[in-house]
C-alpha cells in the first residue's frame, strides 16, 4: 500500500537530521519559493481559495437550478383542473402529458444552441421558454383566454423542451468544474431535480393550498427568479487549475457534508413538503425553511477552506519559522503535480478508455455454443469507456438491453407520476394527491442521491454499477402487483414511495453508465438517443393506462363543468398495473442481462485502476 504522504521521511539522502535542524526558517531560505514576506503568502492563499470557492458556488447555483426546473413532476397537481376545463378525455390528457416529456426528443437542440452561444444565453433560453408555456397555460386554465387543444399541446411541448435546456447547462456546469468528481457533481446536483414537486407543493400551500392553477404560475415565474439568481457564480467561473492531492481530499470531504446535507434537506421535504394548515403563517414558515436548506451549502465550502487555510496558513507559518524543517520539497510539489495529473484523468467521469484495454478491445472467445452462452457473449463490451459514435451505438445489443431496461424502469415510473391525480381520484383519495406527489419527489429525491453510494463504498465494497441498476429496478414490479393487490390507502403510499424511490436512481445513475459503456466524449449524443424512450414510454404506457380509464368510466361520475366522465373505483387501474408490473419484469431480466455481459470489464477496470493506485 502507498504510504500517505504527511508520514514519508522528507530528509534527502546525504543530509543529516542536525543539518536539517540548523538549516534557516523556511521563509528565510534562498532560493526557495517561500523566500517573501508572510502576508503576501496569506494573500496568495486567499485568492487560491477564492477562485476554488466559486466553483462550489456554481455547484450550488446548479442545485438551485435543478430544485426548481422539474416542473414536470408537479403534472397531477393542475392536470385534473386542466382537463375539466378543456373538456377533455382521460386519453387526450394524456397526451398533454406526453407532450412535456416530448422535450426529450429535442434535448439536441440545447447542446447545438451551446455550440453558438453563451452557456448563460441558454440558461435564459430555458427559463423564457418555460414562462412562455407555463404562464399561457395558466390563463388558460384559470380561463382568462380560450386556446384550442393543439395550441395547449405546443405550449405543454416548449414547457417541457425547457426542462432539458435546463439539464444540459446543469450537465456542462458540473462536467467543465468537477472534473475529478464529476459524478459525485452529477449524482448530487440531478437529485434535487427530485425534490421539484415538493418544494412546489410546498410554495402552493404556502400562498392557496386549495388553487391548482397555482402550480402553472409558480412554474413559470420560479425558474426564471432562479436563472437571474444562478447568473452571477455563472459568469464568474474559475480557472481550471489542476488540483493537489490534498485539494482533491477536501473536495470530496465537502461533497460527503452535501450530500449529508441533501438527505436531511430531502427528510425535511419528506415531513413538511405536503403540509396544510389553516395558520399560513406556520406554512410559510416551514416554506422559509425549505429555501435556507438550499441557501446554506453556499456557507459549507466557505468553512472548510478557511479551516484548511488556518491550518496550513496561520498555524504552519508559527511552527515553520520556529524549527526550520522542511515539509514540501520542489521534488514533492513536482510529484505532487504528477499524481494530480493522473488523479484527474482518472476520474474524469471515466476517462475510461485509458485506464482499461482488455484483450485489445476484442470480444472473449466462447467456451460454450449453447445457446445462452451465445446470447451472452456474443459482441460482448469488453473495455469500458470505448467511444460509440451514435450509428456504432444503435447496432451493439448491450444498447438495446440498456434502453429496455431503462423504457421498462425510470419511464414507467416518470408515467406513474403523471397519472397519480387520477389515481388518487379513482381511490377516493383526491385530498391526497398533493401528499403523493411529495412522497413520490422526496423518494425519487433519495434514490437520486443513492446512485452516488456505489463511488462512495467503491474501496470497500465494489460491484459494477450496471449491477446497481438491475438492484434499482427491484423496487418498481413490487410496487405495481402490490397497487393491482390492494387499493387501500397504505398500498397507494407504498407503492408510490418504492416506484419514486427507483425511477429516482435510474434517472441520476444513467449520465454515468451511459459514459462508462459508451464512451465519456460521446455521452451529449449518446444519452440523448437513450432518452428518446421517454416520450415513446409516455405515449404507449399512458395510452394504455388512459384507454383501460376510458373504458371503466362508464358508470362513473360525470363532471358536471366539462360533462367528462370521472372512473371511481380499483377497476379503472386495476389491468394498468398489472401491465406495468409485467413490463417492468422485462425490465428487469433485461437489466440483468446487460449486468452479465458488462460485468468483465467493470472487473477489468476496477482491477487496473486498483493497481495504479497502489
Amino acid at each position: 500500500m502507498r504510504p500517505r504522504k504527511d508520514c514519508v521521511d522528507r530528509r534527502k539522502p546525504g543530509i543529516s537530521q542536525a543539518a536539517l535542524l540548523s538549516s534557516p526558517p523556511l521563509s528565510l531560505r534562498p532560493n526557495s519559493r517561500s523566500n517573501r514576506p508572510l502576508w503576501l503568502a496569506f494573500l496568495g492563499r486567499a485568492a487560491a481559495m477564492a477562485g476554488q470557492s466559486r466553483k462550489w458556488m456554481i455547484l450550488v447555483a446548479t442545485i438551485w437550478i435543478q430544485a426548481f426546473t422539474g416542473t414536470n413532476f408537479d403534472f397531477s397537481a393542475y392536470s385534473s383542473a386542466l382537463k375539466s376545463v378543456l373538456g377533455i378525455s382521460q386519453v387526450q390528457l394524456n397526451y398533454l402529458a406526453v407532450a412535456s416529456d416530448m422535450g426529450k426528443v429535442f434535448g439536441w437542440s440545447s447542446g447545438l444552441a451551446l455550440m453558438y452561444l453563451p452557456l448563460s444565453v441558454v440558461l435564459f433560453m430555458a427559463a423564457f421558454m418555460g414562462f412562455i408555456g407555463y404562464g399561457i397555460q395558466w390563463l388558460v386554465i384559470r380561463q382568462i383566454i380560450s386556446l384550442p387543444y393543439f395550441l395547449v399541446f405546443l405550449l405543454c411541448l416548449m414547457a417541457g423542451c425547457s426542462i432539458c435546456w435546463f439539464n444540459t447547462v446543469c450537465f456542462v456546469l458540473c462536467i467543465k468544474n468537477f472534473p475529478s468528481n464529476q459524478p459525485l457533481a452529477i449524482s448530487l446536483t440531478v437529485s434535487f431535480n427530485g425534490v421539484s414537486a415538493a418544494l412546489y407543493a410546498l410554495a402552493a400551500n404556502a400562498i392557496n393550498p386549495s388553487s391548482s392553477p397555482l402550480y402553472l404560475i409558480l412554474n413559470a415565474i420560479i425558474p426564471l427568479l432562479t436563472s437571474i439568481a444562478a447568473l452571477i457564480p455563472i459568469l464568474r467561473q474559475p480557472p481550471l487549475d489542476p488540483l493537489p492531492p490534498e485539494a482533491v481530499r477536501r473536495d470530496s470531504l465537502i461533497f460527503l457534508i452535501l450530500n449529508v446535507l441533501a438527505v436531511i434537506t430531502g427528510l425535511y421535504l419528506l415531513l413538511f413538503g405536503s403540509t396544510t394548515s389553516n395558520d399560513v403563517t406556520t406554512v410559510r414558515l416551514l416554506f422559509g425553511g425549505a429555501i435556507f436548506l438550499l441557501v446554506f451549502p453556499l456557507c459549507i465550502p466557505g468553512v472548510v477552506y478557511a479551516r484548511d487555510w488556518f491550518k496550513r496558513t496561520i498555524h504552519s507559518s508559527f511552527s515553520l519559522d520556529g524549527s526550520g524543517f522542511i515539509l514540501v520539497d520542489a521534488d514533492d510539489l513536482e510529484l505532487h503535480k504528477e499524481l494530480l495529473t493522473r488523479e484527474a484523468s482518472n476520474h474524469n467521469n471515466g476517462q475510461l478508455d485509458s485506464l482499461l484495454s482488455s484483450d485489445n478491445g476484442i470480444s472473449r472467445s466462447k467456451s460454450n455454443e449453447g445457446c445462452c452462452e451465445t446470447v451472452m457473449e456474443k459482441d460482448q463490451l469488453v473495455m469500458l469507456g470505448q467511444e460509440h459514435s451514435a450509428a456504432v451505438l444503435v447496432r451493439r445489443f448491450d444498447f438495446w438491453l440498456y434502453y429496455v431496461a431503462y423504457f421498462c424502469g425510470g419511464t414507467i415510473g416518470l408515467v406513474f407520476s403523471n397519472n397519480l391525480g387520477q389515481i388518487a381520484q379513482s381511490l377516493g383519495q383526491s385530498s391526497k394527491t398533493t401528499t403523493l406527489l411529495t412522497l413520490y419527489s422526496s423518494f425519487s429525491f433519495f434514490g437520486r442521491l443513492l446512485s452516488a453510494a456505489p463511488d462512495y463504498i467503491r474501496a470497500k465494497f465494489y460491484f459494477a454499477r450496471t449491477g446497481w441498476l438491475a438492484i434499482a429496478l427491484v423496487p418498481t414490479p413490487i410496487a405495481f402487483f402490490l397497487l393491482a393487490i390492494s387499493g387501500s390507502a397504505a398500498a397507494l403510499h407504498a407503492g408510490t414511495a418504492l416506484v419514486g424511490l427507483s425511477s429516482g436512481f435510474i434517472f441520476a445513475a444513467a449520465v454515468s453508465i451511459t459514459s462508462e459503456l459508451f464512451g465519456p466524449n460521446s455521452v451529449s449524443v449518446n444519452h440523448n438517443i437513450l432518452i428518446t424512450n421517454i416520450p415513446i414510454g409516455s405515449l404507449v404506457y399512458g395510452v394504455l393506462a388512459a384507454l383501460v380509464y376510458d373504458a371503466n368510466a362508464g358508470s362513473g361520475l360525470r363532471d358536471i363543468v366539462s360533462d367528462s366522465v370521472v372512473c371511481m373505483g380499483r377497476r379503472c387501474y386495476f389491468w394498468t398495473f398489472v401491465w406495468w408490473g409485467c413490463i417492468s419484469v422485462l425490465g428487469l431480466v433485461s437489466s440483468v442481462m446487460l449486468f452479465l455481459r458488462t460485468k468483465h470489464a467493470y472487473d477489468n477496470f476496477e482491477r487496473k485502476r486498483t493497481t495504479q493506485l497502489y
